[in-house]
């Protein structure tokens, strides 16, 4: 390693990575089926104590066929502003939001929590929106610099 450049890295605070679950808007979730792995960008939400995900369903969603299989998931934040750096790697089960849980996010919330639902190749009105809620097992935070 003589010639390798390095940088240590240290644990954040756990008001530095509440702060960062709750100001940034995007990051990427990965999902699991058997030996296959799937990380997508996407927008969330953080209430203090569970992140939110909502993801589209045209019927034949890659998404949402590997939340089925997966586990556990693993969403990550992260930043890099040369010489600084951070993330923010949260594991947990995802379990889809139904009945009063699901309408307790009303149009304008959901707006307002996760930002424009980007939309591809599909016809908007044929895709459903459906929620999911991280139930958190772990939380790291890690930072260079101080």
């Amino acid at each position: 390693m003589d010639h390798i450049q390095f940088v240590y890295t240290f644990g954040m605070e756990e008001s530095e990575v509440e702060e960062r679950l709750r100001s940034e808007v995007a990051g990427v979730l990965s999902l699991a089926d058997d030996g296959t792995a799937y990380g997508v960008p996407v927008h969330h939400y953080y209430d203090g104590e569970s992140l939110y995900f909502r993801l589209g369903d045209d019927d034949h969603s890659k998404k949402l066929s590997f939340v089925e299989t997966t586990t556990e998931a693993s969403f990550v934040l992260f930043g890099v502003e040369e010489p600084e750096s951070w993330s923010v790697l949260v594991a947990g089960t995802l379990r889809r939001l139904t009945g009063e849980e699901r309408e307790a996010f009303d149009a304008a919330e959901i707006n307002e929590d996760f930002g424009p639902f980007r939309v591809f190749d599909e016809a908007v009105d044929e895709v459903e929106l459906e929620l999911f809620e991280m139930e958190i097992s772990s939380v790291t935070g890690r930072q260079t610099g101080r």
